[in-house]
């Protein structure tokens, strides 16, 4: 049986295969749909209009339309990252009360 950790990576890289849709790469319409069906909440609280734009170039370092694993594993460590980060000041500041 398989460790959180373990089912966790798994996950990834499942619901990545999902959305490339067998082509081993996403599209800006692929990160799209990821976006709208796995982070919504993260979307929902852009500010910015254009930031699944500026979340595409920035992973599409080949400039070629595509995002690979490596590259949509990034996005996924950075929005643990910032998850992260707001837990910690959060808990800090239930701390402090």
């Amino acid at each position: 049986m398989p460790s959180q950790m373990e089912h966790a990576v798994e996950t990834m890289m499942f619901m990545f295969h999902k959305f490339a849709r067998d082509k081993g790469y996403l599209t800006k319409e692929d990160l799209r749909v990821l976006m709208e069906k796995e982070f919504l909440g993260f979307l929902e609280n852009q500010k910015d209009p254009l930031a699944l734009d500026k979340i595409m170039k920035d992973l599409d370092q080949c400039r070629d339309g595509k995002v690979g694993f490596q590259s949509s594993f990034s996005l996924i460590a950075g929005l643990t990252i910032t998850c992260n980060d707001y837990f910690v000041v959060h808990m800090k500041q239930k701390g402090k009360k």
